[in-house]
């Protein structure tokens, strides 16, 4: 009998296990289990090209299809492969926006309230609530927390710092940063079948398709 220290723990996922038994009269019956090999998830599937021109056809084609779950790598940026997978939209505008109206308001009544309440001076019989006054620091604030939003916005929606990606698993990724482009087809995309996926990122004719893992 096969012993129980061979059965899988709860909650992972093996491959299957053929188990080869043998057993002959009057001697115990022998088990060889195969190795098992836990079963990855995949983060999508990744198809490589050699010039830009091919990932953004390709791109255009994916989307066309109707995947919506894709991204496109490559060494340096490319126009047309953000329209080609549908991004056509950003918050960091709207971002950029607010906080360039939170630093205008502080900017304008932190000025207001030190002039007026906190430490009021009649300086030539003006009003208090000089306001023409404000201008340069208010202008200032509003420049300095817009470009802090941008920055700060842009690295939020971008997900960054990050230090880990699945994408990192592929083996020639490393090449994104090089002479490569990639396109990726995610796992979590309404359209994905792993099957289908394979089969239709090798038609688009890549140098080669490999499944990436979480």
């Amino acid at each position: 009998m096969a012993d129980e220290r061979d059965k899988p723990e709860s909650g992972e996922n093996y491959g299957t296990d053929d188990t080869d038994v043998s057993a002959s009269p009057g001697h115990p019956v022998s088990a060889s289990p195969r190795p098992r090999v836990p079963v990855s998830p995949l983060y999508g599937v990744m198809a490589e090209f050699d010039n830009p021109n091919r990932l953004v056809a390709a791109a255009r084609r994916t989307y066309e299809a109707g995947y919506r779950r894709i991204n496109g790598y490559s060494p340096y940026p490319i126009e047309e492969l953000w329209e080609a997978i549908g991004f056509h939209h950003t918050s960091l505008p709207v971002i950029v926006l607010i906080g360039g109206i939170i630093g205008a308001l502080s900017g304008f009544f932190m000025q207001y309230y030190l002039a007026v309440f906190d430490y009021p001076l009649n300086v030539g019989g003006k009003p208090f609530n000089s306001w023409p006054s404000f201008i340069p620091i208010t202008f200032e604030m509003t420049i300095l927390c817009a470009a802090f939003a941008a920055v700060f916005g842009m690295l939020a929606l971008n997900k960054l710092p990050q230090p880990y990606h699945p994408v990192f698993n592929a083996p020639n990724f490393k090449l994104a940063s090089r002479d490569t482009f990639f396109l990726v087809i995610e796992a979590n995309d309404p359209r994905y079948d792993h099957d289908e996926v394979v089969e239709f990122l090798k038609s688009l004719e890549p140098k080669e398709v490999t499944d990436v893992e979480v």
